[in-house]
């Protein structure tokens, strides 16, 4: 089996690179690391890349990439690939930091880049807007969340760690509580991507900032069920809802087979579960608002 040790960068077209790149800038503050003609690259705090953006006709996320461990190789990859009747070719691209990927497709579509290599491509301490740490994960609508979770766990060791009854999963490659998400839907599409901040007071400023540039928050502050990540909620100007979160739940020892313990668990201990529905999956906060909820699902 592949092991997949963590989530990279997404990839998403944009009709509007320009507009994107002013929102990063004023809003965001993921640092422009590197940029072309028709493509734009940002990274977190922690000096990893977060997004590129690619100019085209519509918004949508094409692509994502996770790193798999230095002493698995290439060659064995494609070939375990291969056993799953997936193609995969090696490519160089001008990726900052990262030399080469092993590329294929999931069964909706999404390119999956593998990587090994990669370095920093530095970080500002001081940057405009909020300054996220990291890109923390992303969650995709699909017809049929359970073949696609399969997929993930069979393919890349992906493990499950929740589902909101049977219609929305959250799996984790590492000790993140979840990496990708899948919720079920009539039109395969991306359902939100999420930035992980430092604390309780970076979110804080990341509200006051939204009040200042009259961005909307669509759904939080809410402490969240799966994962109990205290999350906001608002959309960027490609329409795509963005979460900004902190206190992800960990789990650091799969033999346990809980995550670490925490005064707002309400379980004891906190075990991968099956969440009943909407209503169920958050601790406190306001409820999901109808911006939030359209076109989602």
């Amino acid at each position: 089996m592949i092991k997949v040790c963590r989530i990279g960068h997404a990839t998403f077209e944009t009709p509007d690179i320009e507009r994107q790149i002013d929102y990063h800038a004023r809003v965001t503050g993921l640092a422009l690391v590197a940029r072309e003609k028709d493509r734009a690259f940002f990274a977190g705090r922690a000096g990893e890349l977060a997004f590129e953006l690619v100019r085209a006709d519509q918004a949508r996320c094409t692509k994502l990439s996770f790193e798999i461990a230095a002493t698995d190789s290439f060659a064995n990859v494609a070939k375990e690939l291969s056993g799953h009747g997936i193609k995969s070719e090696v490519r160089s691209d001008s990726i900052p930091g990262t030399p080469q990927v092993l590329t294929f497709q999931d069964p909706k579509g999404t390119t999956i880049e593998l990587f090994q290599e990669w370095k920093g491509v530095g970080f500002d301490l001081s940057p405009g807007g909020i300054g996220p740490m990291k890109l923390g994960h992303v969650a995709f609508v699909t017809k049929d969340p359970k073949a696609i979770s399969e997929f993930y766990a069979k393919v890349l060791g992906f493990r499950v760690s929740d589902w909101i009854s049977d219609f929305f999963v959250f799996m984790r490659c590492n000790c993140d509580h979840h990496t990708v998400n899948f919720i079920r839907g009539s039109r395969p599409m991306i359902h939100h991507m999420a930035l992980e901040l430092r604390d309780f007071s970076h979110m804080q400023a990341a509200c006051d900032l939204f009040g200042q540039k009259d961005v909307p928050i669509i759904w939080g502050p809410v402490r969240l069920g799966p994962g109990h990540n205290v999350a906001i909620f608002h959309r960027n100007p490609d329409d795509h809802v963005v979460e900004m979160f902190i206190e992800l739940d960990q789990m650091k020892d799969e033999a346990l087979n809980y995550f670490d313990p925490r005064p707002w668990h309400r379980d004891k201990p906190q075990r991968p579960k099956v969440w009943k529905g909407i209503e169920g999956s958050y601790i406190w906060g306001p409820p999901p608002t109808p911006d939030f909820m359209r076109d989602r699902t």
